[in-house]
């Protein structure tokens, strides 16, 4: 039995077709380009829909560098996305449902975080949700800025044609 642990949820709704919000979203490879916090993204495996790779974080202050191996299994049909973290570092666990569902405005991506930090940990769960929480209205807005820029310069492109 796992223990219990903390649930964050955060959602954005981006004005881009679900085709390329689930491909750049799910462009491993490119996430620096995506998100302001990956320094890189290694890709160690790629097995049909599920990755497994490597992040690492910008610098701290004093230098230091966080990173941890991830895996993430794509359901294009469905969807959905499942991952975790293969070594949690200062987690107990963590896993990441995302879910993207069409509306009448664009795309609604979706994350659910389930987590639990380990005794030693410099945070507790709480302190970690509150993180997570504010660090992914950030993330998902530059996503949402991302992803839509780059279906306007799509739609600028098919125009000129």
């Amino acid at each position: 039995m796992k223990p219990a642990g903390a649930r964050t949820e955060n959602h954005v709704v981006i004005d881009a077709p679900l085709d390329l919000v689930w491909d750049m979203t799910n462009d491993v490879a490119n996430w620096p380009n995506l998100f302001s916090e990956y320094a890189s993204a290694e890709i160690l495996q790629h097995r049909g829909d599920t990755v497994r790779f490597r992040l690492s974080l910008h610098p701290e202050a004093d230098g230091k560098v966080w990173s941890w191996i991830s895996e993430r299994v794509m359901d294009r049909v469905n969807r959905t996305v499942e991952a975790h973290r293969v070594e949690p570092g200062p987690f107990a666990f963590m896993n990441i449902h995302w879910s993207y569902r069409q509306t009448d405005t664009g795309v609604e991506m979706r994350w659910v975080q389930e987590f639990h930090m380990k005794p030693d940990a410099p945070v507790d769960d709480a302190a970690m949700a509150e993180r997570i929480n504010g660090n992914s209205k950030t993330q998902m807005s530059l996503i949402k800025e991302r992803v839509e820029a780059a279906a306007r310069g799509r739609a600028g492109a098919m125009v000129a044609r």
